[in-house]
């Protein structure tokens, strides 16, 4: 019943079917008033009739209704149209009503799913939006760590100190995970122990007098082992090592690397902090493996290089023996002398107010004074004698056979030639001059560390009485 009546409704029809109707009726309106006016005008003498009357008062109401229709569906269309506006204007949370299943009825439904799918759309902008915001935010990281791993590799390359690299790369590891806190163990040659050699971040005073050792389970099940440490939410360590762990280091989770040289564990460079539910990540493990590796370079660079300085007997600027050389070859002298009972005499020089002269004349100036010294002093010696550069500015001789007033003697002829070599005038800034320290075996000691030291307690005092002098104990 109710299917038949919407099919005699006007809601059913279309706009085309509806202008129709309304076309229709409003035709019926010229048509009744022809009628109206034959039946006054042209037949009078019949009288007017009720039928007619009745006529044209529903051909009116028939019109008006027929307007009605017509303004219905314009209103509708004008509505669509301006909803369609503020679509396009961006106001995309309209939502038509749609009252009719007419062609305007699926026209407001097509605008209400194209806003609903625009809106969709734009959900899922957004979404994409702030996931590209966090994929760049993680590649400029990745950008920043890569480029902090290249300034290790080329201090590396470089020849940096030893301890800078380590400061420099542990400074950088602290990044990885925004670590709080980051430590490099390390194991001292003839020692068991680990002990913090460079911390950075929080807790880093109370990280150095850390020391990790041997009769610990810390030791013998997380560091001194050929594995990865992890503590986190996701990789616990067993109850008793956790406690351990948070008692020594203070930090509730860590990710530590092993470093190796010659098969056994050199040092352990590890990252920490405090969070809670927090988990390393596999990038994480990556990057701090690489920072472990260029470590272990710095670590194997170091022990190459103090061999070869082991090795190396020549100061490679001037040409005089190397501080090594000189402190072994006089406790042979002194040796020596003790079995055959004769003298052997150590002299100390130190070039007054170095340190001025390298300020004003710059690397290159020092560097051809310190090869002219070594010159002068080279060429007031004899061929058992030997002369070395034992520090920057710091020269030694040891004179076999000689006792401490020949000692002196040598000393004020080399104090001689230095002056007069840079001392044309006495009050130009490019003056230099010596100070010296004289100790002879046995009066002054029978060994090598004896004779030094005494040799630089008279240094001292010839730069104390004015410098530019020998001094004699």
């Amino acid at each position: 019943m109710h299917k038949k009546i919407d099919q005699f409704s006007l809601n059913s029809r279309t706009i085309k079917q509806k202008l129709m109707i309304a076309f229709q009726l409003m035709s019926i309106l010229p048509f009744l008033v022809c009628v109206y006016l034959v039946s006054n005008y042209i037949l009078p003498k019949f009288g007017l009739k009720a039928d007619i009357v009745i006529s044209l008062i529903v051909s009116i109401i028939v019109a008006l209704f027929g307007l009605l229709v017509i303004k219905e569906v314009f209103d509708r269309l004008t509505s669509v149209a301006a909803h369609a506006k503020s679509i396009a204007a961006g106001d995309i949370d309209r939502k038509l009503e749609i009252g009719h299943s007419d062609e305007v009825g699926e026209l407001s439904n097509v605008l209400n799913q194209l806003t609903q799918r625009i809106r969709g759309n734009m959900d899922e902008l957004k979404r994409y939006s702030e996931k590209t915001t966090e994929i760049n935010l993680e590649i400029q990281k990745k950008i920043i760590i890569l480029s902090n791993l290249m300034q290790v590799s080329s201090l590396i390359s470089q020849g940096a100190k030893f301890e800078d690299i380590l400061k420099i790369a542990i400074e950088k590891s602290r990044l990885l995970a925004n670590s709080e806190t980051a430590f490099l163990l390390f194991k001292e040659e003839g020692k068991d122990s680990f002990c913090i050699k460079v911390a950075d971040g929080a807790r880093t005073d109370y990280l150095r007098a850390l020391e990790v050792g041997p009769k610990e389970d810390i030791y013998n099940k997380a560091f001194n082992l050929n594995k990865l440490l992890i503590l986190d939410k996701r990789n616990l360590l067993s109850d008793n090592l956790t406690v351990d762990f948070f008692a020594k280091f203070q930090m509730k989770n860590c990710l530590s690397m092993p470093i190796f040289l010659r098969n056994s564990v050199k040092a352990v460079l590890g990252i920490a902090n405090n969070r809670e539910n927090f988990s390393y990540s596999k990038d994480d493990i990556e990057l701090l493996e690489i920072f472990s590796k260029q470590i272990a370079v710095a670590i194997e660079n170091d022990i190459l290089a103090h061999r070869v300085e082991s090795l190396e007997i020549k100061d490679l600027l001037t040409g005089l023996y190397n501080k090594v050389f000189i402190c072994s070859r006089l406790q042979e002298e002194i040796k020596r002398a003790i079995v055959y009972q004769r003298p052997c005499a150590f002299v100390i020089f130190d070039i007054d107010n170095f340190k001025n002269y390298r300020e004003k004349f710059g690397l290159i100036n020092e560097e051809l004074a310190l090869k002219k010294i070594a010159v002068l002093v080279r060429d007031s010696i004899t061929e058992v004698d030997r002369a070395g550069r034992t520090d920057d500015d710091e020269f030694s001789l040891i004179l076999p056979e000689r006792n401490k007033r020949q000692a002196l003697e040598i000393a004020e002829e080399i104090r001689k030639k230095v002056q007069s070599a840079f001392c044309k005038d006495r009050n130009s800034n490019s003056c230099l001059t010596f100070s010296a320290g004289v100790s002879e075996n046995p009066l002054d000691g029978v060994e090598a560390g004896q004779l030094i030291a005494k040799a630089k307690e008279m240094l001292k005092k010839a730069k104390s009485n004015g410098k530019n002098q020998v001094a004699v104990f």
